[in-house]
C-alpha cells in the first residue's frame, strides 16, 4: 500500500483561456469509479452546449484504475495531459473534467496539450489539496480510572481519538503510522503503570 496520497480538499471549478477559448476545469473528490462516471456526467449535463467536456480519473491510493477521455479532440490531446497533470501531482480518488467553449483559434495538437494539463494543474492550485497518510487503526483498552487521564494524553500528543467506547472498560480506537507502535506500546505501559492492553487492527487513511 502507499503510505500516503493527495487528493483535492473539495469539489471546486477554475477557468482559464487560451486563444479565446474558456477551459473550465471542474475537479470533485470520488471514492469510486462510479463517484467519478457520475461526475462526469452531471458535468456533461450542465454543459451540454460546450464544445467539449473532456475528462480523467484516478481512483485507487496506488492509482490502480485510470482513465481518460478526449470527448471529440484530436487523440491524445486532451484526456491524456489531463491524466497525466493528475498523476504528476501524486493525486488519488480525484475526478477532473475540463469543459472547452471554442474560441475560433484553432490551438494545434501542442497547444491542445497544454492547455488541458494546464487547465487541470492551475484547477489544483486553485481548489487546493491535502495528503492522506496510511495508519494502523489500534484499540487501547482502559480502566475507567485512567480512561480520563489516558485520552487527554493522547489529544495532548497530537493522536487522533477516532471512537470511544464505555463497557466493563474503556476501549479508544486511534489511529499509529506502522513506526510509531513500538514507541507508543512503551508509553502506554508506562502512563497506565502496564494496566492497558493494546490490539492492532487493520490500515486505513487519514488526514496527515
Amino acid at each position: 500500500m502507499q503510505d500516503e496520497y493527495r487528493t483535492v480538499a473539495r469539489a471546486g471549478t477554475h477557468e482559464t483561456e487560451v486563444n479565446r477559448s474558456r477551459f473550465l476545469c471542474a475537479l470533485a473528490p470520488a471514492a469510486t469509479e462510479q463517484e467519478a462516471q457520475d461526475f462526469v456526467a452531471a458535468v456533461r449535463r450542465e454543459h451540454a452546449d460546450a464544445t467539449h467536456n473532456c475528462w480523467a480519473y484516478v481512483i485507487g491510493a496506488d492509482a490502480s484504475t485510470q482513465r481518460a477521455n478526449d470527448d471529440g479532440e484530436p487523440g491524445g490531446t486532451a484526456g491524456v495531459p489531463m491524466l497525466q497533470m493528475l498523476l504528476r501531482r501524486d493525486m488519488r480518488y480525484v475526478v477532473a473534467v475540463v469543459t472547452r467553449y471554442y474560441g475560433g483559434v484553432k490551438l494545434g495538437a501542442g497547444g491542445l496539450i497544454r492547455a488541458y494539463g494546464g487547465a487541470v494543474g492551475e484547477a489544483l492550485d486553485a481548489v487546493g489539496t491535502r495528503t492522506r497518510r496510511r495508519f494502523r487503526l489500534a484499540t487501547v483498552t482502559v480502566d475507567h480510572q485512567r480512561a480520563g487521564k489516558v485520552q487527554n494524553d493522547l489529544r495532548a500528543t497530537g493522536r487522533e481519538v477516532r471512537d470511544v467506547r464505555y463497557g466493563e472498560a474503556v476501549a479508544i480506537e486511534i489511529g499509529l503510522p506502522d513506526a510509531d507502535v513500538d514507541t507508543f506500546r512503551a508509553w502506554l505501559a508506562d502512563a497506565t503503570a502496564g494496566t492497558a492492553t493494546l490490539e492492532l487492527g487493520g490500515e486505513a487513511y487519514g488526514d496527515a
